[in-house]
């Protein structure tokens, strides 16, 4: 059956669980050819093997985004093995939030190195590759966290508030490449992202706030950024803000 993204090659960093592994499921089943980039190989692996049974086509390279050079690899073997890239999403992220009295500073750097530096850095190698090709489509997903300041987040609004700022200004400096750059601002999903936070309070708030609504699923997501990549080449979805129903913040 055909689909809206029969011969694209989409690449999706943080493939390995959540939003990035419903993605891939649903770009797949569009006829997209999936490059699935993360550092955990065996989820990756398994994942790849679930769209291949399904008749897609996939590709699991082990890539850690705030590594340069794997980054470098990332895009090498992609176009070695698909022969070019036509989407990129970045969906690579960690959420460490807490308190900035006492903060572990440590936490503060992966943040900033993965969420935000690591977009920009895996952004910064696949352009020349969609400009040469005469277009692409970059998806960034950032939060609603980089909309609306919340207390104990502070430093990941700022990251989340940098991808927002980033891709309007990208959009604005490659839409004559016939790029389009899309923002996707989820709110609280159901995926294993607390699951890192290390400060027991900020902990325990997080788990509080999603036990108060009824999050999102991956799979929610993942349709929302279907959406957007699938649409007529003079249509560019700019940004996706997606809340719970009864999320009010």
């Amino acid at each position: 059956m055909a689909g809206k993204l029969n011969g694209k090659v989409a690449v999706i960093t943080g493939a390995s669980s959540g939003i990035g592994e419903a993605t891939a499921i649903a770009l797949a089943a569009e006829g997209a050819k999936i490059v699935l980039a993360a550092r955990r190989v065996e989820k990756l692996e398994a994942l790849a093997k679930q769209i291949t049974d399904g008749s897609g086509q996939a590709l699991p390279i082990a890539a850690d985004v705030t590594d340069d050079a794997q980054i470098r690899e990332l895009v090498e073997k992609t176009q070695s093995h698909f022969g070019g890239i036509d989407i990129l999403i970045n969906n690579a992220g960690v959420m460490l939030v807490g308190p900035v009295e006492g903060a572990d500073i440590s936490d503060w750097q992966r943040m900033i190195d993965i969420d935000l530096l690591g977009l920009m850095k895996t952004t910064h190698a696949v352009l020349p590759i969609l400009k040469a090709q005469g277009g692409g489509h970059i998806v960034n997903i950032a939060s609603v966290a980089g909309r609306i300041p919340i207390p104990n987040y502070a430093v990941y609004n700022a990251v989340k508030f940098g991808v927002v700022a980033f891709s309007e200004a990208l959009r604005k400096e490659v839409i004559k490449d016939k790029i389009r750059i899309t923002v996707i601002e989820p709110g609280a999903v159901a995926t294993e992202l607390a699951s890192q936070i290390s400060n027991p309070e900020a902990r325990q708030q997080v788990d509080a706030f999603y036990n108060s609504v009824e999050p999102l699923q991956k799979e929610d997501i993942a349709a929302a950024i279907a959406y957007a990549v699938t649409q007529p080449a003079h249509v560019s979805v700019n940004e996706i803000l997606i809340r719970p129903s009864n999320q009010e913040m």
